[in-house]
């Protein structure tokens, strides 16, 4: 493996803080990656980068920005979730909890079957994953409509049973975090995800259902929220 320098990412420093700085350059030197490529998303709470690998391989990179994030938000989702009741209202605490939190969603959703990135690393506020696509970044579904939706709606239907099943919800789904890599959904985003247990969850869940009944009534299909949310619900009866 090639030696990362420290020079290598002092060119992100008006990107980045020092911080965040030094925590890539920590999980370059471990190898997650050699250096950060094209930006996919640059957002109000996270910038979402491509990253290189020694092999030649990509990896997406996802930076929570320790400034500019909405930590009351976040704190007001996370406070719900009974892995972190005991977390306290410290913005630095909750932005690592919450980058923590979607780690620990995408490896729960891939132990139940459902498609999603493969979580590589959580350090801080940085999470590495796998990239989804080829050469470039698989597109979102609000960008690439499925050309058979019904078959593609079934598949998005059955990872959110498989979700709840594995006493997990995603809470924030919709056509911005499904992406549409060869006709079938991966589902992406899990930072507002929670367990089945928690007291947002069945809120969460329905407002899961209305996203998705929305979009695809869109491409003709006859969906109702509701009973999507009951047959969902029924499972575990």
């Amino acid at each position: 493996m090639a030696k990362i320098t420290r020079e290598k990412f002092k060119t992100y420093g008006n990107v980045f803080d020092n911080f965040t700085i030094r925590k890539l350059f920590e999980l370059g030197s471990k190898g997650h990656f050699s250096e950060l490529k094209s930006p996919v998303s640059i957002g109000k709470e996270a910038n979402i980068f491509t990253a290189e690998r020694e092999d030649n391989s990509q990896v997406i990179v996802k930076i929570y920005r320790l400034e500019a994030c909405d930590f009351n938000r976040m704190y007001d989702y996370i406070k719900y979730d009974v892995r972190y009741l005991n977390l306290k209202s410290k913005r630095r605490e909750i932005i690592f909890n919450w980058a923590q939190r979607e780690f620990r969603n995408l490896l729960k959703a891939r132990e139940a079957g459902v498609r999603v990135p493969m979580p590589i690393h959580c350090l801080n506020h940085i999470i590495v994953m796998e990239m989804i696509g080829s050469s470039e970044p698989a597109p979102k579904l609000k960008d690439l409509h499925p050309n058979d939706p019904e078959k593609f709606f079934s598949i998005v239907f059955d990872y959110m049973k498989k979700l709840w099943l594995a006493g997990l919800v995603h809470g924030d789904l919709s056509e911005f975090n499904i992406l549409n890599y060869d006709e079938k959904p991966v589902f992406i985003d899990f930072s507002q995800g929670t367990l089945t247990r928690s007291a947002n969850a069945e809120e969460l869940l329905l407002r899961d259902c209305k996203n998705i009944a929305r979009f695809f009534r869109k491409l003709g299909l006859d969906l109702h929220a509701q009973d999507m949310f009951d047959e969902i619900r029924l499972q575990k009866s």
